[in-house]
Order: C-alpha cells, then sequence, then structure tokens
C-alpha cells in the first residue's frame, strides 16, 4: 500500500502560480511512476504530469508548456509546479501513484490515489 497526501491548492488568479506538493508513504520502493491528475466538474479525471522511477517525465496537453514535475526522493514528495495558470486549470488535483507486477499470465497494476486539492483560477 501506498498513501499519498497532497497540499499547495488555494485561489489564484490568472497569470499566476501555484505548488502543488504530495508526500508518499509506505511501499514507495515499488512505484513505477507518480503524479498529478485533475478533475473539473463535469468532466474526466484526465492526465496532468507523471515522472516514473527513472526520471522520465510526461505531461498531458494543458500541462505543456506551463507545469513541471519534479520530485526529491529523500523526502518522497513529488512537485507540480504550475505557471500561467488559466480559469480552465480549475479542477480538484489528484496525487497518483501506481506500481505493476508482471508475471508468466500478465501484469497487474495497482494505484493510489490522494484526497485530492482545490485549485481555483480566477478571471
Amino acid at each position: 500500500q501506498v498513501q499519498l497526501v497532497e497540499s499547495g491548492g488555494g485561489l489564484v488568479q490568472a497569470g499566476g502560480s501555484l505548488r502543488l506538493s504530495c508526500v508518499a508513504s509506505g511501499r514507495t520502493f515499488d512505484i513505477n511512476a507518480i503524479g498529478w491528475y485533475r478533475q473539473a466538474p463535469g468532466k474526466e479525471r484526465e492526465l496532468v504530469a507523471e515522472i516514473s522511477s527513472g526520471d522520465s517525465t510526461k505531461y498531458g496537453d494543458s500541462a505543456k508548456g506551463r507545469f513541471t514535475i519534479s520530485r526529491d526522493n529523500a523526502k518522497n514528495t513529488v512537485f507540480l509546479q504550475m505557471n500561467s495558470l488559466k480559469p480552465e486549470d480549475t479542477a480538484v488535483y489528484y496525487c497518483n501513484a501506481w506500481d505493476e507486477f508482471c508475471s508468466g499470465y500478465g501484469c497487474s497494476r495497482d494505484d493510489y490515489w490522494g484526497q485530492g486539492t482545490q485549485v481555483t483560477v480566477s478571471s
């Protein structure tokens, strides 16, 4: 099991910045990747950014060029620096981690989620 605790959300004006943090605990050594998803009212949850155990990164289209994901391995913490925020970035942001175990029968992935943190961008 992996436990995730987010912080750093809040209210910001358009064009402003926020930095989200997510602290992981538990079986963190098995994590394949950790990152952020977001969900706006009436919309599906979408990938914002993800960083793998090998430090490769992946960004959703909405985040490219504006958001940066990074990690502090010593503190089991991942950060999401969000710049040039827009009202359409308003959503609940969830920290996500996943691990995967493979055998001769195939692979099984487990996802872990934080409780979410609200980000609201005013116009």
